[in-house]
């Protein structure tokens, strides 16, 4: 999702590059952006899924939303400033339906006004300036729900913080004193130019966006440039890294690892790390982007295929605390329609009995809607590849399968239905309401046959979103298999994108992405919001909260319809639950490895949720000093396992403890059918 970024978080330098003032004449509100307002907040009024009308209690969200769009941090606007603007706070719609913007350029202006005093102190009063690293005092880099500051004053001493605390990290990684007043110089240098070549355009597209987002966080408007790059993201032919980041406090963070791309094959950079640093080639300088807005950063990483790229990042194994590690990786086409399942097939030994047990990745639910049409009988299929694997693996004689449905992002509805029926004789799969509906479309699995009927297991994440969890909900809901891992997304919405240029006849009038229709399971209940909730819940890192649908405050609620008529199966019952349980409790109380993992999680989920640092030079050091020694603790296991039931003839992934986990399961699961 393009989102409206604009700079608003800390470390900058020489003021220069333009004049701010709140009569700025380079943002002009153009007539044609009330006329555009109008119509999009008309067509969210009629098209959404929730129809809703624009009204005072949407009104005051919007208005909540844009100010957390312009100061996200609380580091620019003074209270007074928020006190100022509360007038538009139940205005924003009956303004909006006149075809009037001027909140959005009125608060804008005053965000330009303290933007300009803010550069002024940094670049005036602190770069450059020798600062005591023997006070114990601490820096609160996120402070998205912290009280807005009443004076100048309160607002220099948060600036002299930040500042501090870059020097001090900069500092901590071996610069000199003339090196670290250079690099931040620079920081500034560049946030100044970009704040600059904001115009008319980037104020209007920040602000009806956060009237789009305010019906749900899949709902969005694009200007032209934003639906162009929107569409080559849903082409699924970037050249890059393979990775999504979203902003976090001063930094970049990975947000989500693709499958198939630069960054999954290396596996040097993961899911919550922090990006502080790029460069170009084998020798280019590593620019530092600590601040930086969400979109020049991507600029820097992405690049032609075949280049390299250096990453400076901060591990989310070891936090803002822990050392900043370099790594390089190559650019290449991501095309998420190429990547297929693949197999593996593990050997090991469980309470006496020898085991062949089978797993299949599946990075994606691709299928080329192109050559099906053509009647091109080797048209790409994430289900043929999956059938095909699955007979292999029969063929091989294994006891059980792992399907491995980690951080795929969904796909193709229809090829989530196909793949269930894979497994189950027939009927319904998923049900697919829109608003202008008073019934459901029931989605089926039409064919008898069923390709693999042993023990299964599907293994799932946050990551798990869309049509991964409308496949893990079958097979839940058709008691066919046990989910294993952590509750999925909670994506169960679908989107249709509108050009508005033909409503509006405006060639630079953009698009509008929408949420018309809601997916619910065979039992009736949404995936909406909950996702799928594992039936054996494996330790997460990720708090609910934070990643996932249920973390965006206005995500669609979750709701049941009417169940439709399906047969379980008898593969898994609530006994059959229970015991596998039992069997998970015991080796946490036994099993070092899963013991291992367990402190490891607990570990990343406190580096993630750290939102201060200590500004203490000798704190930071033994901070960075035992974040290093705990994460060479976590590695050090590299023995096979042995004793207890649970000696094997072939490891199981010892690098991977949830894959090794969902494993055990099966085998367990096995054990139980085979009792």
């Amino acid at each position: 999702m393009k989102r409206f970024v604009l700079w608003m978080l800390f470390g900058l330098t020489a003021l220069q590059a333009f004049s701010i003032n709140p009569t700025d004449t380079t943002l002009v509100e153009k007539p044609v952006y009330g006329e555009q307002a109008k119509w999009i907040t008309q067509a969210l009024a009629g098209y959404h899924y929730q129809k809703l009308q624009m009204n005072d209690s949407l009104s005051s969200a919007i208005f909540d939303s844009y100010l957390k769009v312009l100061d996200a941090n609380r580091s620019f606007f003074l209270a007074s400033d928020i006190a100022s603007f509360e007038k538009y706070r139940y205005e924003i719609d009956d303004l909006t339906a006149v075809k009037n913007v001027s909140p959005a350029f009125a608060m804008y202006r005053v965000y330009r006004k303290r933007f300009q005093e803010r550069m002024k102190f940094v670049t005036e009063k602190l770069i450059g300036q020798e600062f005591d690293f023997t006070k114990d005092e601490y820096y609160d880099f996120d402070r998205e729900t912290a009280p807005w500051p009443k004076t100048q004053q309160e607002l220099n001493e948060l600036w002299t913080k930040s500042i501090k605390n870059q020097a001090l990290s900069l500092k901590l990684s071996g610069k000199k004193s003339e090196d670290i007043t250079k690099i931040i110089r620079e920081r500034f240098e560049r946030y100044i130019k970009f704040e600059g070549q904001k115009d008319s355009d980037d104020v209007f597209e920040g602000y009806m966006n956060t009237i789009a987002e305010a019906y749900d966080p899949h709902t969005n408007y694009f200007s032209p440039r934003a639906a162009e790059l929107f569409a080559q993201d849903m082409n699924q032919s970037l050249e890059g890294i393979g990775a999504r980041l979203q902003p976090d406090g001063d930094y970049t963070r990975v947000h989500e690892v693709l499958p198939g791309g630069p960054a999954e094959k290396s596996d040097l950079i993961h899911a919550n790390d922090r990006i502080i640093g790029v460069g170009q080639g084998a020798t280019g300088e590593i620019v530092d982007v600590v601040g930086w807005r969400l979109d020049d950063v991507v600029k820097l990483i992405k690049g032609p295929k075949g280049t390299q790229v250096r990453l400076q990042v901060l591990p989310a194994e070891t936090g803002v605390n822990g050392a900043p590690v370099i790594i390089s990786l190559i650019r290449d086409k991501v095309k998420l329609e190429d990547t297929k399942p693949k197999k593996q097939i593990v050997e090991t030994t469980q309470n006496g009995k020898k085991m062949k047990l089978g797993t299949i990745i599946i990075p994606t639910f691709s299928m080329s809607f192109e050559e099906y049409q053509k009647g091109d009988p080797n048209y790409n299929s994430t289900t043929r590849d999956v059938k095909k694997l699955l007979l292999e693996l029969e063929a091989e004689g294994v006891d059980g399968i792992v399907l491995d449905l980690r951080n795929n992002g969904g796909g193709s509805l229809m090829e989530a239905v196909s793949l269930t029926g894979l497994f189950i004789k027939n009927g319904p799969v998923v049900q697919v309401k829109s608003s202008t509906s008073r019934t459901a479309e029931v989605l089926t699995d039409d064919d008898p046959a069923i390709v693999y009927n042993g023990p299964l297991v599907v293994l799932t994440n946050r990551f798990s979103a869309s049509a991964s969890e409308i496949f893990a909900g079958a097979i839940q809901d058709y008691h066919r298999g046990v989910i294993v891992g952590e509750s999925t997304y909670g994506k169960g919405t679908v989107q249709q994108v509108v050009p508005l240029d033909k409503y509006i006849h405006d060639e630079g009038a953009g698009s509008l992405k929408i949420t018309v229709q809601k997916f619910y399971r065979a039992t009736g209940s949404s995936t909406q919001h909950k996702g799928v909730t594992p039936d054996v819940k494996l330790p997460s890192a990720l708090d609910p909260e934070q990643f996932g649908e249920s973390s965006n405050p206005n995500a669609l609620p979750w709701d049941e319809i009417r169940s439709a008529l399906y047969q379980r199966t008898p593969m898994v019952d609530d006994r059959t639950l229970q015991g596998l349980n039992k069997a998970y409790k015991e080796r946490l109380k036994s099993d070092p490895y899963l013991n291992d993992f367990v402190n490891e999680t607990n570990e990343t989920r406190r580096n993630i949720e750290q939102k201060r640092i200590s500004l203490n030079e000798a704190v930071r050091k033994k901070e960075m000093e035992q974040a290093e020694q705990r994460k060479a603790a976590n590695h050090k296991m590299d023995t096979k396992l042995d004793g207890e039931g649970r000696a094997v003839s072939t490891p199981l992934p010892l690098d991977d403890e949830y894959l090794r986990e969902g494993l055990m399961v099966l085998a367990d699961l096995i054990t139980t059918k085979v009792g």
